[in-house]
């Protein structure tokens, strides 16, 4: 344990340096340990299997339950033409490399671990090995294969965006801002003087407007009010409106009129607008309404009180009647303060019991992964029955308990800090003990001619699917580039190209893009390496 650690330590260390406004953060580990495996390091093999077997158990565990909740919703209208964008950039790399494999005499476990370190995914790497082992063959060459290709595998996305944005983004292009604004929430007052809209109700003015908002407070004879589905609108009232920026002169239309005052300012002190109305910000920690649709609660309704804002992951959403609440939602509730500890109670507002790890979930979900990831699968036309692995079982649990644990009364929220506390101690020992197998022969390869075949191939398995796909996507499709951009970060598992994207693109669609497409992808690649390796050398 004494050589891993030391090795993990360096290597996230070095991993905090950017060249060139690039860093390998936590994958710095695995170029350590294969100069610490080149230098003569070595650790027991039945230990180094042991810590890197734990290590990647507890990485894909971690990494499913994180993105377990938004799984499914990712295949909603946009995402669904995002993940199967994404599914695009998988199938056309894999079968680059089974054509390659046969073209240049590369043998196929070579070829999925030039696969895995042209992508970026060590998941993969890690089910590849797996069953490599399974059929009794050797995983080292595998990793070999990663190491050598991972490097071109992180730049050449980078070189993809680059190339990309020179020829295909028009030079005043801003779908990405529009798009950003659009789904940014805006907040603005308008004064009632539409004949059309008195004494209608908020509900049939919601009715028959295209527009999406909500009216948070509403001022009348000088006193404000929590308005209700049922209140009627009245000529010079007063209403403080939540919506999007796009959509303020329709709601001007509609009103009458909108004030001059800036409601978007972050100095504003929301209690000191009216003295009978308190702002209180209530965390989602009841897992009971995980899931359900925040007009379902009919909070406005029962309590008197307002959903100004939520606020979901640093993103601010609006509070629409349709918004599905996830646990750890933190709530923006404006009424009267005896309302508000109702609401509270309702909400649930427990911060620390989300604080507090919840330990048996987790050891629970690994025992289940590795039960799962044991069970043979049969294919038609493989001989060898299929098995998820230490790669498949853990991740697909973690997807599962994550999206539906709550559900079944498990508590499976972690905080972010904390999940990412597990991805990078499991990844960091995995990246270790692979670096120290792989380093004993790394360099004599990378210097014979083999080696930079392993390499060019690599690169072209990065920046061929990118290009292709990419080009499809803006040029077809016409999706917006930051949006493209981030899927195909998200589809290459490569967070160190969204880190170079995020830096050149404005707004926050790439982050949206790459979160969409990554977890579909992620599986896709680990079930993917294995019923390729299966059905050709089973």
């Amino acid at each position: 344990m004494v050589v891993i650690s030391f090795i993990s330590a360096i290597g996230l260390g070095l991993g905090k340096v950017r060249l060139m406004g690039i860093s390998l953060g936590v994958t710095f580990v695995f170029f350590v340990g294969i100069l610490a495996g080149h230098l003569g390091f070595t650790v027991d093999p039945a230990m180094r299997t042991y810590a890197e077997s734990f290590g990647l158990v507890i990485f894909v565990y971690a990494l499913g339950l994180q993105v377990g909740p938004g799984f499914f919703s990712s295949f909603h209208t946009g995402g669904l033409t995002l993940n199967m964008l994404s599914m695009g950039v998988v199938v056309l790399g894999t079968l680059m490399a089974v054509a390659f494999s046969y073209a240049t005499g590369v043998s196929l476990p070579d070829m999925v671990g030039i696969l895995c370190g042209a992508t970026t995914n060590t998941p993969a790497l890690g089910a590849a090995q797996q069953t490599l082992v399974q059929l009794g063959l050797d995983g080292s060459t595998a990793a070999l294969g990663c190491a050598v290709t991972y490097p071109l595998g992180v730049v050449g996305v980078i070189i993809a965006v680059m190339l990309m944005r020179k020829t295909l983004v028009k030079p005043g292009d801003t779908g990405a801002q529009e798009k950003e604004d659009a789904n940014k929430v805006y907040m603005a007052a308008f004064q009632v003087h539409n004949p059309a809209v008195f004494g209608k109700s908020v509900k049939d003015i919601g009715a028959i407007s295209t527009t999406r908002f909500v009216i948070s407070s509403l001022w009348r004879d000088g006193h404000v009010s929590i308005p209700t589905s049922a209140s009627t609108l009245r000529e010079s009232d007063r209403l403080l409106v939540i919506t999007s920026e796009k959509d303020v002169p329709a709601l001007t239309v509609l009103f009458g009129e909108q004030e001059n005052k800036d409601w978007n300012k972050d100095d504003i002190d929301w209690n000191a607008i009216d003295s009978e109305l308190a702002s209180e910000r209530i965390v989602v920690t009841r897992p009971e309404l995980n899931g359900k649709r925040l007009g379902s609660l009919r909070l406005r309704n029962h309590y008197g009180i307002n959903i100004s804002r939520v606020y979901r992951s640093g993103v601010q959403l609006l509070a629409t009647p349709e918004l599905v609440l996830q646990l750890g939602d933190r709530l923006t509730v404006v009424g009267e303060s005896a309302a508000i500890r109702n609401v509270e109670k309702v909400l649930g507002n427990a911060v620390k019991s989300l604080n507090e790890p919840n330990l048996v979930v987790i050891f629970i979900g690994i025992v289940l992964g590795l039960v799962l990831g044991s069970l043979p699968i049969a294919i038609p036309g493989i001989s060898t029955p299929v098995k998820l692995g230490l790669a498949g079982g853990p991740i697909i649990v973690g997807i599962l308990l994550g999206t539906f644990g709550p559900r079944l009364h498990m508590i499976t929220y972690t905080t972010r800090s904390a999940n990412l506390m597990l991805r990078a101690l499991g990844l960091s020992m995995y990246l270790a003990c692979l670096g120290l197998d792989a380093g004993a022969h790394f360099f004599e390869t990378v210097f014979r001619p083999e080696g930079l075949l392993w390499i060019g191939l690599g690169f072209v398995l990065t920046l061929i699917p990118t290009l292709i796909v990419g080009a499809i996507a803006m040029k077809w499709l016409k999706i917006d580039f930051a949006s493209v951009f981030g899927m195909l970060c998200g589809s290459m598992a490569n967070p160190m190209a969204l880190n170079y994207v995020n830096d050149t693109v404005s707004g926050d669609n790439p982050a949206v893009a790459y979160a969409t497409v990554y977890p579909l992808s992620m599986f896709a690649r680990v079930i993917l390496v294995q019923v390729l390796l299966m059905a050709l050398l089973g």
